[in-house]
């Protein structure tokens, strides 16, 4: 079970002006699911998005970026489960393309104008024949309000959907945003084997949004890992339909500071949920590193700490094994980290342990104190430098005997 997440009911996912979603039964991998997915946009929408760094990126992703860098107006996109379409090749590539042109048939669209994603079985040609067959019944389910269908659609290993859905006023106008995320293992930035399309219906130029996009990835899906691996196919797409009362042209507009950190913190929801609902995870731990020269090595140390099979395993068993977290700490790459200046805490419900300082353990530190704070479901790794005034965050879970079972099971 996920970690203090449900998912949200359908009438708390707002529709977007401009945007229609429908899914299908197209037996990608298994039948008796709904496995494709096809959004619609309104002519006059603008779509920016970020993708995995990963060197075997899938072909979907490979086309995704094509696409959007013709600027001729994404109109659609569609999302497979089941088959990653990854290490395929050119068969794989032919197959996006071919998904691509059916998309375009059916909407009246080039297939320039259609963005294709696929998420699963990795090394695994996609049943192009069954994908582009079902496509027609998801052009029939189209509608406003099926976010919430769509958001199960895309799941793989996921045992919960993801979505979250906010309005907000902005100077005496409304402004909708919503999206939906998949993801729960094989994930570790840039970016994680995730899926998160997020769409408002305010208007927003495309080089603010294609700035906004990699922001809000930065501060939401770039600060997660679950075990650490980086797929073949993560990608993050932010759609402004342009339908709305609100239009942002410079960034200098009245409202753009609030509608900006609106469209980031629904991005860092939907990346929280997929660490919440990691592979197996019992717990959901926030890694704090504060005190750095700069950002980037507050990141180092928060990623060694959170992706950490010692750290991660000493959580999952609530044992105070906390040497690990200092190992961790040391072994980020911070050359001249002076340790006897790092101090670590632990924080849960209301309790906070000073755990290290002065290159070693705190005198005031109590076992027992780490203990019942690494049972809580929720647990804070708070570690200062003392370097600086740099800081980063890093969101993770535990790893527990499920991950195993999980991922050893994944193709039967």
């Amino acid at each position: 079970m996920p970690v203090n997440y449900t998912t949200p009911a359908p009438a708390a996912l707002y529709p977007i002006a401009g945007v229609t979603l429908g899914v299908a039964e197209a037996e990608i991998r298994k039948k008796n699911r709904k496995d494709l997915t096809l959004i619609a946009l309104e002519a006059g929408a603008t779509v920016a998005g970020v993708f995995t760094r990963n060197r075997f990126c899938a072909a979907p992703v490979q086309l995704c970026r094509q696409h959007l860098a013709a600027g001729k107006g994404i109109r659609a996109l569609v999302i497979n489960t089941g088959i990653a379409n990854a290490g395929t090749g050119a068969p794989g590539r032919a197959a996006a393309e071919t998904c691509c042109a059916a998309v375009g048939r059916l909407l009246g669209i080039a297939p320039e104008q259609v963005l294709p994603f696929s998420t699963g079985v990795i090394l695994e040609p996609l049943p192009v024949e069954r994908l582009t067959a079902a496509l027609p019944a998801t052009l029939a389910d189209l509608a406003a309000e099926h976010w919430h269908e769509a958001a199960h659609a895309i799941m793989t290993t996921d045992t919960v959907a993801k979505a979250a859905s906010r309005t907000l006023q902005v100077g005496g106008k409304t402004l909708t945003i919503t999206g939906i995320s998949k993801g729960a293992g094989m994930i570790k930035p840039n970016m994680a084997t995730m899926l998160g399309f997020m769409a408002t219906d305010a208007g927003i130029a495309q080089p603010l949004l294609d700035a906004l996009v990699q922001e809000a990835a930065d501060q939401s899906f770039n600060c997660i890992t679950v075990d650490g691996d980086t797929s073949t196919n993560d990608s993050f797409i932010m759609i402004a339909s342009g339908k709305g009362e609100l239009s942002f042209t410079t960034g200098q507009e009245a409202g753009w500071s609030e509608v900006r950190t609106a469209l980031i913190d629904v991005a860092r929801e939907l990346a929280q949920a997929i660490v919440r609902d990691g592979e197996g995870a019992t717990k959901f731990i926030t890694v704090a590193v504060e005190g750095g020269k700069d950002r980037e090595e507050c990141r180092q140390v928060a990623y060694a700490i959170g992706q950490s099979p010692l750290v991660k395993t000493a959580f999952f068993a609530s044992d105070p094994n906390l040497g690990r977290i200092l190992a961790a700490v040391g072994y980020a790459g911070i050359g001249d980290l002076e340790v006897e200046g790092v101090k670590v805490w632990l924080e849960a419900a209301g309790q906070l342990a000073l755990v290290s300082e002065l290159g070693g353990r705190a005198a005031s530190y109590k076992e027992e104190s780490g203990a019942a704070i690494m049972a809580e479901p929720e647990i804070t790794v708070r570690v200062h430098l003392g370097r600086g005034a740099a800081a980063a965050t890093v969101y993770t879970c535990d790893l527990s005997y499920d991950y195993v079972k999980i991922n050893a099971d994944y193709r039967s």
